[in-house]
């Protein structure tokens, strides 16, 4: 038997309709890299608590999502925050965070999921990276098409012995780049596995009862099959579903 992954859901509107979803290609990368099955967990903490699925769940994949966290959760109120917002999978995904890491069981995030661990974690976000002027724009411009927007890309500088510089062999990456919301503080406990060329934290790891937690502000979800170290990845995140240690340094 395969472990089990979760897999977050949004909150999106289908037609006229509120929906719970998340695109194939997180749950994929799950399934056939980190060769699992998955589950997908609803963000509706109105009618099932986090405490309930967290037991039945190897580890958690918190995916990217088109919406923002309100920065109300990281204690600051900003009445024109950018949005759009998704109380539901914020309430949830801080709920399940915890339940998770709790039983000892892993966390991986990737772009908003990697923010919502940060913040889960004490820390705070940036709520513009691509403003005008900026040293290193973090989203491509806004008249591009979706595929455009991958293809907005940057370098990272991986951190010397982290899990991800041994995973990839390298010490350095090219990766999308398809955020508006960064981070400001990082959150304690935190360790630094990747920075972007202007300092901008890129990706982090800890590890909580003995739980790894992994996190990347890109998208190693998208055409996967074409990148190896985004298939490393997700090759991490199987070895965690198995309680396996991940890749320590040569």
């Amino acid at each position: 038997m395969r472990p089990v992954a979760g897999v977050i859901c949004c909150t999106r509107t289908v037609g006229t309709e509120p929906a719970q979803a998340v695109m194939n290609r997180y749950v994929a990368g799950a399934m056939k890299y980190a060769d699992a099955a998955a589950l997908l967990v609803p963000s509706m903490p109105e009618l099932m608590k986090a405490s309930e699925v967290a037991a039945r769940l190897d580890g958690l994949m918190l995916t990217g999502s088109p919406s923002n966290m309100d920065p109300v959760l990281y204690g600051q109120d900003v009445p024109d925050a950018p949005g759009p917002f998704d109380a539901g999978r914020d309430a949830m995904t801080a709920d399940l965070i915890k339940a998770m890491l709790d039983l000892g069981r892993p966390v991986f995030g990737v772009c908003r999921g990697f923010q919502e661990i940060n913040v889960a974690f004490g820390g705070t976000l940036r709520r513009d990276m691509s403003a005008p002027g900026v040293n290193l724009p973090h989203h491509a411009p806004d008249e591009v098409d979706f595929d455009g927007m991958f293809d907005h890309e940057h370098p990272v500088n991986l951190t010397p012995g982290g899990v991800l510089a041994t995973a990839f062999g390298a010490t350095r990456a090219t990766v999308n780049s398809v955020h508006y919301q960064g981070v400001d503080a990082l959150g304690e406990g935190l360790l630094v596995e990747a920075r972007a060329p202007d300092g901008v934290v890129e990706a982090v790891s800890a590890k909580v009862n003995g739980a790894p937690v992994l996190a990347v502000q890109w998208h190693p979800e998208w055409k996967t099959e074409r990148n190896p170290q985004s298939q490393a990845f997700f090759q991490v995140f199987g070895q965690a579903l198995r309680g396996e240690q991940l890749l320590p340094p040569p």
